[in-house]
């Protein structure tokens, strides 16, 4: 079984479209998706699951959009005192400081209640690029060298790995796209180096728990050599 599993939730404004619906029904449902697909995931074992939420390109979406997608956020911090009872870990990766306090906050606060939960992390990619993680890495990285608490030779892949938002959690073993399209769009660039890539013409509002059967039996078949010669 993979540890760590990771979503792109795509394909919500095209599920609504098809249906003569609002983009906004679209983000709803598949909010509805997250929901029970990060529950069965936990049923299922996987000790670690991190949905791509909301991007540092998506803000460039129309402004209504944009909106309702924040109020379908904050009702979602609202509820989410709930994962805590449920012995589950949350943590919200990217740059909180450009969200409304009351709403950082908050996100600081389910991070504090949770962390001795060690079974289950979920983890919420808001505000998130791949880019932006491993440039404000580097920055963080640079400034330990030019105030001295560490040389250059002191930086490999384990400690740059924890400058990362990722820093507690290990790197992603199968990420999950449905919604039709092949690439990455700046997800987990560094955490998904080695990870077994899953593609699905499913929209994400449609995307059920036998999907995920799916796509976790394709990863079982996969032999993993991580730059080794088959044995």
């Amino acid at each position: 079984m993979p540890r760590h599993v990771a979503f792109i939730m795509d394909g919500n404004g095209r599920w609504a479209k098809k249906r003569g619906l609002s983009r906004n029904v679209g983000h709803k449902k598949g909010g509805d998706t997250f929901r029970e697909i990060a529950r069965y995931a936990k049923d299922c074992g996987i000790e670690y699951v991190t949905f791509f939420a909301f991007s540092t390109e998506n803000w460039k979406r129309p402004k209504e959009e944009v909106d309702a997608l924040m109020k379908l956020f904050s009702e979602y911090l609202d509820e989410a005192e709930s994962y805590a009872k449920e012995k589950t870990r949350l943590i919200f990766l990217g740059d909180k400081s450009i969200f409304p306090r009351e709403m950082s906050d908050k996100m600081t606060d389910l991070e504090k209640k949770s962390r001795q939960f060690s079974d289950f992390t979920l983890s919420l990619a808001v505000n998130y690029g791949g880019k932006d993680d491993i440039l404000q890495a580097a920055k963080r990285a640079a400034k330990l060298c030019f105030d001295r608490d560490i040389s250059p030779s002191e930086i490999d892949e384990k400690f740059f790995a924890g400058l990362l938002y990722t820093y507690a959690v290990p790197d992603v073993d199968l990420l999950i796209r449905p919604g039709g399209e092949r690439r990455l769009s700046n997800f987990l660039l560094w955490q998904c180096a080695y990870a077994e890539l899953y593609f699905s013409d499913i929209l994400w509002p449609d995307f059920s728990k036998k999907d995920f059967d799916e796509a976790v039996n394709y990863y079982r078949g996969r032999n993993r050599r991580f730059g080794n010669v088959e044995g």
